[in-house]
């Protein structure tokens, strides 16, 4: 009984090993790491925007509209009663996101733009003919001394 119990227990930890190694392979890959290092770097470029639309962008458009504060535009839908508070649609929150996102956007479509340019240009530069081997020379010169008429 112990003899099998512990040849169970053997067998559950060999398959989680090959598990383990199974997924350290498919997390060392390069596509998966690219693809984490897009995704922290993104997130970080996110926030970037985010500041750069509600400390730079929105306030001098608040500015030439009159001094409007784009956070503080709400809709109230119902008004703040006792501990309740104001149920409201801000709006302004809103168009600042989007205006995150036109940037973002903005900002990948002249990324893909630049790569498929790049990738345009390595397409249309054909590759050079490959020099001939040391076997196609030798078997030109027999050809040609082959030859009739020389």
């Amino acid at each position: 009984m112990l003899r099998h119990s512990l040849f169970s227990i053997l067998c559950k930890e060999q398959a989680s090993m090959s598990m383990i190694k199974e997924f350290r392979d498919f997390a060392v890959r390069g596509n998966v790491v690219d693809m984490a290092v897009g995704v922290i770097v993104g997130a970080a470029f996110g926030k970037i925007v985010s500041s750069l639309v509600a400390d730079v962008v929105m306030p001098p458009i608040g500015m030439l509209l009159g001094g409007v504060n784009f956070s503080d535009l709400v809709i109230t839908l119902k008004e703040a009663a006792g501990t309740a508070p104001a149920v409201v649609i801000a709006y302004g929150k809103f168009l600042q996101t989007v205006v995150d996102f036109l940037i973002i956007a903005w900002v990948i479509f002249l990324a893909v733009r630049g790569i498929n340019s790049l990738q345009r240009k390595e397409e249309a530069a054909p590759a050079a003919p490959p020099a001939p081997s040391k076997e196609e020379l030798l078997l030109t010169e027999i050809r040609d001394l082959l030859r009739p008429g020389r």
